[in-house]
C-alpha cells in the first residue's frame, strides 16, 4: 500500500516499471521468413489485444466492485450462514493416515481397549484408505468434520452392540471414544493452537473488513496493488460527500435510461411485458433511492455509511478500523507502582512555623515512567499567610514502567478522526496483545484513555514540518489508506524513540530513516512546488497520467452489467472453490455481500444471477467437484418460479433468453442428477456431504415437474430412480470387480477351481461390504424409495450370482470347500429384513441344498463304516494313554468338515482365513481328561463336528432347517446306539476270557468301555436332545439303552468278582470237618510242627484275595470317569460277595469251621468291610443282614476255636491298631 506522503516521481517509477513489464512482449522476435514472422507477429498482436481488453474489463469491473465495498447501502454481510469447514489437503490426509497407523502399531501413548482398536482399524481400512476419500480430497470436498462424523456413525452401532456395564452408560463410552479419536487425529499438535487457528478462520469467515474485501477481489480479478492504490485514491472512496454524489449520479442515470429505453427492449416471451419492464426498472431505482434516504446523515451534510462491523464500542472513533479485533477503552489497562520518599526538607523553621493551625502546604507531582529516578527539588505550594513562599522539598519519585507500556511522553498530534485539534497531549504506546498495539492519549487524574488509535495497518515515518501547525519541533506521521495522523515532539531524540517504538509495533516492512541521514537527491533547484490545488485533484491527475481516468469517469449505467456480473461471478466462484475451505459451492459471507450489493446497485436481474450460478455449479459438478445440491435446488426453484410466472413478489418480466437458457440448464441439471443418483456411492461417498443425497432426490422430483405447481406423478419419479439404481448396480459391481481384479481370473481357462473359488469368496466380502455401506450411509436418503433400494441390492447380488454360479460349476463334486461361501453370504442375508429369503437368497439355498444333503449322506455312510471297522480292530486302549495314536483308518474317502481340526494329538491343521467355523467347546478337553477309546472319540467328534457345521449354516428356510436338525439327531441316536451295543458286547467278551482266580486284574480296556458309556451318555444329551415330544423320545430311548448296558456291564463284572470269591472259598472248603483231606492235613501239620515251624496254611489265599480286591478298587476308581457307576458297582460287589459268604457259612451251620478256614474268612471279611467303607459304600449297605450273619458266625467260631485251640495267633474279628499297622 503506497504511502500518500511519497512523491509522485516514486509512484511514476513504479508504474513505468510495470508498464515496461507489460509491453515487453511487443519486441519483435527474429524470424528467418518474413511471411512466417508476419503471421507470428499478427498472432502475438491479437493475443496481446485480447489480454489488454480483458485487463481493461477487469479494471472497470474492479472500480464497480470497489464502490460496492466502500459504500454499501443495500446489502449486509450475512451472519446466519452455515460455517464453512477447512478442507483437508492430500498432505493432511497422508498425515492423518500416518497418525492412525502409528496408533494401530502401538507407537502412541493413547490407552485403548480392544473394541476401540478394532473400530479404529475398521475405520482406517474402510474410510481413510478408500479411493473415494482420496477423490473427495482431490476435489476439495473433504473436511475434518466429515472425518469425525463418519467415525462417529461408524462406532455408534459398535457401541450399541457392546454388553451393558454397571455404572457405565453407552453415551459415556461414545464420548470417550470420540475424545480418543480427536487425540489421534490431532497428533502432537497443541490443541490451543488448533483452537486459535479455528477461531481466526471462523472470524474471517463470518465478517470481513473492507481492507480484506479489497484484497480478496484484487486476487479474484487479478488487480495489482499499485493499480488498487491509484483507483482508490482517485475515486475518493474515503470522501463521504463524493460517495453520496456518486450514488445520486448513478441513480439519475438509471432513471434516464428507463425513460429512453423505448424501442430497445429485450425480447420478452410476451409483448405485454414491455410496459412491465419499464415499471420494473423504475421500481428498482426507487427502492435504491429509498435505501439511500434511510442511511443516517452526520452533521454538516456528510454521508455516513453503515458499518460492516456490528457490536463495536461506538464511543471510540475507530479511524476506519474494521478488523475483527477492534479495541475499546476497557481493553487498555495500565497498572503502576508509585514510590515517593522524602530526602530533605529546607528551612525547617519555616516548616515548623507553617505547621501551626491556619497554615497549609503541599506539592504537586506529575511522575511518568520516564521521570528521573534520583531525588529532585520540588517547589511546594503554601498559603498566602505563610511567611516563606519559596519553600522546596527534595523527593525521590519512582514509577515502575508496566510491561505492556512500550513508550510514553508528551507529543503534539492532529488527525482526521482522532485528536482533531493540534494540541499537546500525554501519549502512551500500549501493547494489548502480541499483534495489537494502540496509541492512547490521557488526561490528568484519568485512568482510561481519552482517545486511542489502533496501529493495525498503519505505517510510521519521519516527515517535514507541516505549515500552519504551531508547536512541536520534530515531526513524524502514521499513515493508513485514507487516513494520516501527524505527531510532533519537542526533542529530536524523543522523535527517534517514538518512531522506533511505533515501527516495532506496526510490523511494517519499510524501516524509517531519520532525515538527518538522508541525502536530498531530488533537489531540482529552488523550493519545492507549492500544492495549492486540492489533494483530490492531485490524485485524479496522477490517475489520468497512468491511464486510469477512463475507468473512474465511466458511467455505470452505460455498461452491460449482466456480462460483467457473469464474469465476476465466475471468477469469484473459482476463487471460492480454490480457497482453504470445503465450500461445496457456497460463497463466503463477504463474497455474497459484494455480489448482492453489485446486483442491487447495477440492476442485475435475479433470474440472470441464478442462471449464472446454476451454470457455474453445473460446470464444476460435471468436472467432478462436490457441489451441495441445496444450492442447486434454491437457484433452480427461483428460476422456475420466475420463468413460470409464480414468483412470490408477483408476476415479473421473462425474456426469451432467460426461458431458453433455463430450459437448457434444466435438461443439464436432470442429466446431472440422474448421473449422481446412478453413482451415489462415488458422488456422495460415506453419506457426505450430510443430507446431500436426500436433497438430490428431492431436487430430481422438482426438476421432473413440468411447471411450478403441477406435481409429477410418483410413478414417473419412481421409474427414473429405478432406472438409475439399475445402472448403479452394474457400475458398483463393475468397480468392485475391477478393485478385486477377479474379472480376468473368473473367465480365464487357466485359473484353477480352487483359485476361482478363492476369488469368489473375496468378491463376496466386497459385495457384503458395499451393501453394508449402502445401508449405513445411504438408506436414510432412500427412505421414501426403500423398495427401490431392495431391488437395487437384488440386482447387485444377481450380478454377483453369475460369477458365483460360474465358479461353483467347475468345483469337484467331492470338494466341500465352497461351504464357507454359503455361510458368509447366508449370515449376511438372513440378518437383513429385506433380503432374507429374497430372490438371490432363495437361489443360494437352491444351489446349496443338494450339496448339504449329499454331504450329510456321505458323512453318515462314512461314520457308520468307521464305527463298524473301528470296533472290529479296537484295542480299547484309552486315547490319552497312547503316545502317538492314529484314529482308525478307514479305506474310504471321508468328507472333510470345513475348518474343523481333526482331534489327533500333535496334528497341525492349517485353517483358511475366512470364514471361520466355530470349534466344539468340548474339543479342548478331549486330549486331557477323557479315557474313551479311539473309535468312540472319533465317533463323538465327527457327530459333534457335523452338527456344528449344520448349525453354523443357519439354514434360513425353516422346513429344510428342521429336516436337517431332525436328521442329525436321528443319525446321532443311531450311531450312539450302535456304539453302545458294540461296547457292551466287547465288554462281555473281554470279561469272559479273563482269569477266575485272585490273579485277575481289571484291564484298562474294561475301564475304557465304562468311559465309552460315560461319554455316550454325555454326548447323547447334546447330540440327541430335541425340543419336540417325539424327538425327546429318541433321546430317552438312548438313555435307557445306555443305562441298561451299564447295568449289564456292572452285573457281569460283579458276577466275575463272585466267581473269584467262589474259587477262594472252594480252596478252603477242603478243610471242611469230616473230609478225608481235612483229617490228613491236620495230622500232618501237628506232626511236623514238633520239629519245624510250619507256616500258617491258607493266609496267602486271604492275602491274595485282599490284594485283588484293593487293586480292582483302585483301578476302577482311577480310570472310570463316572462316580455314580463306581458307587453302584461297589455296592453290588460288596452285597453279592457278602451274600456268597453268608450262604457258604449257612451251608456249614452244623459243622465247626476249621481254624484255618476261620482265619482266612475273618481276614477276608474284615478287610472287605474296611476297604469298601473307605471307598464310600454307605453304612446301610455295609451293615446288611448278610454281614451280620457272617460276623456273628465268625465271632462264635472264634470263641470256640480260642477255647479248643488255645488261641487264634492274633487273628480276631475285633478291630485293633496292631492289625491296622500290619495291614499297612
Amino acid at each position: 500500500m503506497l504511502d500518500p506522503s511519497s512523491s509522485e516521481e516514486e509512484s511514476d517509477g513504479i508504474v513505468e516499471e510495470e508498464s515496461r513489464e507489460v509491453m515487453a512482449p511487443h519486441a519483435r522476435p527474429s524470424s528467418p521468413s518474413p511471411s512466417a514472422a508476419s503471421e507470428h507477429e499478427k498472432e502475438d498482436v491479437e493475443k496481446l489485444q485480447r489480454e489488454e481488453e480483458e485487463r481493461k474489463k477487469k479494471l472497470q469491473l474492479y472500480v464497480f466492485v470497489m464502490r460496492c465495498i466502500a459504500y454499501p447501502f443495500n446489502a449486509k454481510q450475512p451472519t446466519d450462514m452455515a460455517r464453512r469447514q477447512l478442507k483437508i489437503t492430500k498432505q493432511q490426509l497422508q498425515t492423518t493416515k500416518d497418525r492412525f497407523e502409528s496408533f494401530l502399531k502401538g507407537d502412541t501413548q493413547i490407552v485403548a481397549d480392544e473394541a476401540f482398536i478394532n473400530a479404529v482399524q475398521s475405520y482406517f481400512e474402510v474410510f481413510l484408505k478408500s479411493d473415494r476419500v482420496a477423490k473427495m480430497v482431490q476435489t476439495g470436498g473433504l473436511s475434518a468434520l466429515d472425518c469425525r462424523e463418519v467415525f462417529k456413525r461408524h462406532i455408534e452401532k459398535r457401541v450399541r452392540s457392546l454388553p451393558e456395564i454397571d455404572g457405565l452408560s453407552k453415551e459415556t463410552v461414545l464420548s470417550s471414544w470420540m475424545a480418543k479419536f480427536d487425540t489421534i487425529y490431532r497428533g502432537d499438535e497443541d490443541p490451543r493452537k488448533a483452537q486459535q487457528r479455528m477461531t481466526a478462520s471462523a472470524a474471517s469467515e463470518l465478517i470481513l473488513s473492507k481492507d480484506q474485501l479489497y484484497e480478496m477481489f484484487q486476487m479474484i480479478l487479478g488487480i495489482k496493488k499499485f493499480e488498487h492504490q491509484l483507483l482508490y485514491q482517485a475515486c475518493q472512496l474515503d470522501n463521504l460527500d463524493e460517495q453520496a454524489a456518486q450514488i445520486r449520479r448513478e441513480l439519475d442515470g438509471r432513471l434516464q435510461m428507463a425513460d429512453q429505453i423505448a424501442g430497445k427492449f429485450p425480447k420478452f416471451v410476451s409483448k405485454e411485458m414491455e410496459a412491465m419492464y419499464i415499471e420494473e426498472l423504475k421500481s428498482s431505482v426507487n427502492q435504491l433511492m429509498a435505501n439511500l434516504e434511510s442511511m443516517p446523515v452526520s452533521k454538516g451534510g456528510e454521508f455516513k455509511l453503515q458499518k460492516l462491523k456490528r457490536g463495536h464500542n461506538t464511543s471510540i472513533i475507530d479511524m476506519g478500523q474494521e478488523d475483527e479485533n477492534q479495541l475499546s477503552k476497557s481493553d487498555v489497562v495500565l497498572s503502576f507502582t508509585l514510590e515517593v520518599r522524602t530526602v530533605l526538607a529546607f528551612r525547617q523553621c519555616s516548616l515548623a512555623l507553617c505547621s501551626r493551625p491556619g497554615f497549609t502546604y503541599y506539592v504537586v507531582l506529575r511522575p511518568t515512567p520516564n521521570s528521573p529516578k534520583q531525588a529532585e527539588l520540588h517547589k511546594m505550594t503554601v498559603t498566602k499567610a505563610c511567611p516563606d513562599q519559596d519553600l522546596k522539598i527534595k523527593l525521590a519519585v519512582r514509577m515502575d514502567k508496566p510491561q505492556n507500556m512500550k513508550a510514553c511522553g508528551y507529543l503534539w498530534a492532529v488527525g482526521k478522526n482522532v485528536w482533531k485539534r493540534w494540541k499537546k497531549r500525554f501519549f502512551v504506546l500500549v501493547q494489548v496483545s502480541q499483534y495489537t498495539f494502540a496509541v492512547c492519549s490521557y488526561r490528568e487524574k484519568k485512568s482510561e484513555p481519552q482517545e486511542l488509535l489502533q496501529l493495525d495497518g498503519y505505517t510510521v515515518d519521519y516527515t517535514d514540518p507541516q505549515p500552519g501547525l504551531d508547536g512541536g519541533r520534530a515531526f513524524f506521521n502514521a499513515v493508513k489508506e485514507g487516513d494520516t495522523v501527524i505527531f510532533a515532539s519537542d526533542d529530536e531524540q524523543d522523535r527517534i524513540l517514538w518512531v522506533q517504538a511505533m515501527y516495532r509495533a506496526t510490523g511494517q516492512s519499510h524501516k524509517p530513516v531519520p532525515p538527518t541521514q538522508v541525502q536530498k537527491l531530488n533537489s531540482k533547484g529552488g523550493a519545492a512546488a507549492q500544492m495549492d490545488a486540492p489533494i483530490s485533484q492531485f490524485y485524479a491527475d496522477r490517475a489520468q497520467k497512468h491511464g486510469m481516468d477512463e475507468f473512474i469517469s465511466a458511467i455505470p449505467c452505460s455498461f452491460d452489467h449482466a456480462s460483467f456480473f457473469e464474469m465476476v461471478h465466475r471468477l469469484t466462484f473459482d476463487h471460492s472453490l480454490n480457497d482453504n475451505f470445503a465450500c461445496l459451492g457456497w460463497f463466503s459471507p463477504g463474497q455474497l455481500f459484494v455480489l448482492d450489493e453489485y446486483c442491487a446497485r447495477n440492476g442485475v436481474r435475479g433470474c440472470h444471477r441464478h442462471l449464472c450460478y446454476l451454470g457455474d455449479l453445473l460446470e464444476r459438478a460435471d468436472a467432478g467437484h462436490m457441489i451441495d445440491p441445496t444450492l442447486l435446488h434454491y437457484s433452480f426453484a427461483f428460476c422456475a418460479s420466475h420463468v413460470h410466472g409464480n414468483r412470490p413478489d408477483g408476476l415479473g418480466t421473462v425474456t426469451v433468453e432467460e426461458k431458453e437458457r433455463f430450459e437448457e440448464i434444466k435438461e443439464r441439471l436432470r442429466v446431472l442428477l440422474e448421473n449422481q443418483i446412478t453413482n451415489f456411492r462415488y458422488c456422495f461417498p460415506f453419506g457426505r456431504p450430510e443430507g446431500a443425497l436426500k436433497a438430490t432426490l428431492s431436487l430430481l422430483e422438482r426438476v421432473l415437474m413440468k411447471d411450478i405447481v403441477t406435481p409429477v406423478p410418483q410413478e414417473d419419479v419412481k421409474a427414473v430412480i429405478r432406472k438409475c439404481l439399475e445402472q448403479a448396480a452394474q457400475i458398483n459391481y463393475q468397480r468392485i470387480t475391477d478393485y478385486a481384479r477377479v474379472e480376468g481370473d473368473l473367465h480365464s481357462n487357466l485359473a484353477t477351481p480352487a483359485k476361482k473359488l478363492e476369488h469368489v469368496i473375496r468378491l463376496a466380502e466386497l459385495v457384503i461390504e458395499v451393501l453394508h455401506q449402502n445401508q449405513d450411509h445411504h438408506a436414510e436418503a432412500f427412505a421414501w424409495w426403500s423398495d427401490l433400494m431392495v431391488e437395487h441390492a437384488e440386482n447387485f447380488l444377481s450380478l454377483y450370482g453369475v460369477d458365483m454360479d460360474a465358479a461353483l460349476e467347475i468345483q469337484s463334486p467331492e470338494s466341500w470347500d465352497s461351504f464357507p461361501l454359503f455361510q458368509l453370504l447366508n449370515d449376511f442375508l438372513r440378518t437383513d429384513y429385506h433380503l432374507c429369503n429374497g430372490k438371490f437368497h432363495k437361489h443360494l439355498q437352491d444351489l446349496y441344498a443338494p450339496l448339504v444333503v449329499r454331504y450329510v449322506d456321505l458323512m453318515e455312510s462314512s461314520i457308520a463304516q468307521s464305527i463298524h471297522r473301528g470296533f472290529e480292530r479296537e484295542s480299547w486302549e484309552p486315547v490319552n494313554n497312547l503316545p502317538n495314536v492314529n484314529l482308525p483308518n478307514v479305506n474310504l474317502q471321508i468328507p472333510k468338515v470345513p475348518n474343523l481340526p481333526v482331534p489327533v494329538a500333535g496334528l497341525s491343521v492349517n485353517l483358511p482365513q475366512m470364514p471361520s467355523f466355530s470349534t466344539p467347546s468340548w474339543m479342548a478337553a478331549i486330549y486331557d481328561s477323557d479315557n474313551g477309546s479311539g473309535t468312540s472319540e472319533d465317533l463323538f467328534w465327527k457327530l459333534d463336528a457335523l452338527q456344528t457345521f449344520i448349525r453354523d449354516l443357519h439354514w434360513p428356510e425353516e422346513e429344510f432347517a428342521k429336516h436337517l436338525d431332525n436328521r442329525m439327531k436321528l443319525m446321532s441316536s443311531d450311531m450312539i446306539e450302535t456304539s453302545v451295543k458294540r461296547t457292551r458286547a466287547a465288554f462281555e467278551s473281554k470279561l469272559a476270557k479273563s482269569s477266575r482266580s485272585t490273579d485277575f486284574r481289571i484291564p484298562l480296556s474294561l475301564c475304557t468301555m465304562f468311559n465309552v458309556m460315560v461319554d455316550a451318555k454325555d454326548q447323547s444329551a447334546k447330540l440327541c436332545a430335541m425340543e419336540m415330544g417325539q424327538e425327546k423320545q429318541y433321546h430317552s430311548q438312548i438313555d435307557d439303552l445306555i443305562e441298561e448296558s451299564v447295568k449289564d456291564m456292572i452285573s457281569l463284572l460283579v458276577a466275575k468278582f463272585v466267581v473269584i470269591l467262589e474259587s477262594v472259598l472252594a480252596k478252603i472248603s477242603r478243610y471242611d470237618e469230616g473230609t478225608l483231606f481235612s483229617s490228613f492235613l491236620s495230622f500232618t501239620v501237628k506232626a511236623a510242627s514238633k520239629y519245624v515251624d510250619v507256616p500258617k496254611p491258607g493266609m496267602d489265599v486271604a492275602d491274595g484275595y485282599v490284594t485283588f480286591v484293593r487293586h480292582s478298587q483302585d483301578i476302577l476308581r482311577d480310570k472310570v470317569n463316572e462316580e455314580v457307576y463306581i458307587e453302584r458297582l461297589f455296592d453290588q460287589w460288596y452285597t453279592a460277595t457278602m451274600n456268597l459268604l453268608a450262604t457258604w457259612l449257612t451251608e456249614r451251620m452244623d459243622q465247626q469251621l476249621h481254624v484255618y478256614q476261620l482265619k482266612i474268612l475273618i481276614r477276608i471279611v474284615k478287610k472287605k468291610y474296611r476297604d469298601f467303607r473307605l471307598q464310600g459304600v454307605l453304612d446301610s449297605t455295609l451293615n446288611s443282614k448278610a454281614y451280620d450273619t457272617v460276623r456273628n458266625r465268625l465271632t462264635l467260631e472264634e470263641a470256640t476255636a480260642s477255647v479248643r485251640e488255645g488261641g487264634m495267633q492274633g487273628i480276631s474279628m475285633k478291630d485293633s491298631d496292631e492289625e491296622d499297622e500290619e495291614d499297612d
